[in-house]
């Protein structure tokens, strides 16, 4: 069931997801050659703590960190690492969702270290259009699937896979709640969307085949043929008019 949202419980996710979108503006600043993605997630760590956020990730099926680090051809759930250091030409993406008082906001975004190619900027771009198309398509009165056809129609008119494997998700109370929010899909299909719907849509999109596996940690997602993989999440509210992003700030 998808749960619909009062201003109440809505005025506590649009604060989770201003708080958390700090924390991304301070995240920017250490996101250099030679870092390790451990020394990221505990830097995170501390600015959650600052800010009265709690980690949804933290205790998660028995995940140990606050923040999940995807590195270059790891898709989604990064593992953070000691070993695992940061080199020019990068492509990190940080996934992380956290609650304030009770409520719910889910984000990730890209960084890169140093200098990157032309094609991985264009491929970066690509990602945050889906991402902006699928939004586009988070109105009432609106169907689910218009959202997930959407996305995959940007991605692969740009030539690029989309996971088929993950998906995006309603929020709340809860980091995961009903529905599930495809990155593909017929328009047309699924629930209509209704005013107080809040979700998290997080394309997943890959350079070459969409083709994934999970590494031997459980939890690390990577590209089957090691090509570059795109993640972004913003978390939206759906309203009688435009959607609204809670994990980005307006512009006056």
């Amino acid at each position: 069931m998808i749960t619909i949202k009062n201003k109440d419980s809505i005025e506590k996710m649009s604060r989770a997801g201003s708080l958390l979108l700090e924390v991304f503006d301070a995240i920017k600043p250490i996101i250099k050659p030679g870092i390790s993605t451990e020394a990221i997630d505990t830097f995170i760590e501390d600015e959650l703590k600052k800010r009265d956020l709690v980690s949804k990730c933290k205790g998660y099926h028995g995940y140990r960190h606050v923040s999940c680090i995807s590195v270059n051809d790891v898709v989604v759930h990064g593992v953070p690492s000691p070993n695992t250091l940061l080199k020019n030409g990068d492509l990190v993406k940080v996934d992380i969702c956290v609650s304030w008082n009770g409520y719910c906001a889910d984000m990730a975004r890209p960084y890169v270290v140093g200098v990157v190619s032309d094609a991985t900027k264009k491929f970066i771009a690509v990602a945050q259009q889906a991402l902006d198309r699928g939004i586009e398509k988070a109105r009432a009165g609106n169907h689910l699937t218009d959202i997930s056809a959407a996305i995959q129609k940007e991605v692969e008119s740009n030539g690029y896979g989309v996971v088929r494997d993950f998906a995006g998700h309603g929020i709340g109370k809860q980091m995961h709640e009903d529905p599930e929010i495809l990155n593909y899909g017929k328009p047309g299909k699924g629930p209509i969307l209704r005013p107080g719907m809040t979700f998290a849509i997080e394309p997943m999109i890959t350079f070459g085949k969409y083709d994934v596996f999970i590494t031997d940690d459980g939890w690390t997602v990577k590209t089957s043929d090691k090509s570059l993989a795109m993640h972004v999440e913003d978390t939206v509210l759906i309203t009688d008019s435009d959607p609204v992003i809670l994990t980005r700030r307006t512009i006056e």
